[in-house]
């Protein structure tokens, strides 16, 4: 599949907020089978099981835990829907005003030919930012269709950002992906990003990020 790397146009925009919604909410599954897989979580569900059991009937013995893993699926369902609702009203809203109005942002598609048809395969965004003195990018709004995933299209557009990054003497890039998203993590690593610390502030409640098990991991690469 020969793919071409280009910027964003704003023809492109209801196909980019598709595959960007798209590719946010499918974490939803992992996350919350990350969580149930858990010990704790494991051992909670247990316990409701049996307390149902043991104080009510059969039907108890099911309803508690239901109850429970429809908590847990709640908050990891909205932890990241929610995140697509912000960002759509927000910066997606408006792209070449938000990512391509300054010299040193920018904002990329992948577009591939399918069948005789030009498709968006992916996308990335980058927005200078300045940390005293020095100044660095960050690399946001990283997505890859799922017909194209492992075929290095993540590796081209990261790259793209590092690149642009370098020719505007930056000092460093720095970007923040989700403890769910281990796909992603693997990448940056291949990329030479570092971890550097991680934290739970998000545009969700604080209980629900605690009750879905997730962080928000920083990462960085030094140019």
């Amino acid at each position: 599949m020969k793919l071409l790397i280009r910027q964003y146009r704003p023809s492109d925009k209801d196909t980019v907020c598709s595959l960007f919604s798209i590719g946010i909410l499918e974490h939803i599954g992992p996350c919350f089978r990350n969580a149930m897989t858990s010990p704790l979580y494991l051992a909670i569900t247990l316990a409701l099981c049996f307390a149902g059991y043991l104080f009510g009937s059969v039907l108890g013995a099911v309803v508690l835990p239901g109850a429970w893993m429809g908590l847990v699926y709640y908050c990891c369902h909205e932890l990241y829907s929610s995140y697509v609702r912000q960002k759509l009203r927000t910066d997606m809203q408006d792209i070449p005003g938000n990512y391509l109005s300054r010299p040193d942002d920018n904002f990329w598609v992948a577009e591939a030919e399918v069948e005789g048809r030009a498709q968006i395969m992916g996308m990335v965004a980058v927005m200078a930012k300045q940390s005293g003195k020095e100044r660095h990018g960050e690399l946001f709004r990283m997505i890859i269709s799922p017909s194209c995933r492992r075929a290095g299209l993540g590796y081209k557009l990261a790259q793209t950002v590092v690149d642009f990054c370098k020719e505007r003497g930056f000092s460093k890039v720095v970007l923040e992906t989700s403890s769910t998203q281990t796909a992603a993590v693997a990448l940056y690593k291949k990329l030479g990003f570092g971890f550097v610390l991680s934290h739970t502030d998000t545009e969700a409640p604080a209980w629900v990020v605690k009750l879905a098990k997730v962080t928000v991991i920083l990462m960085e690469k030094h140019l």
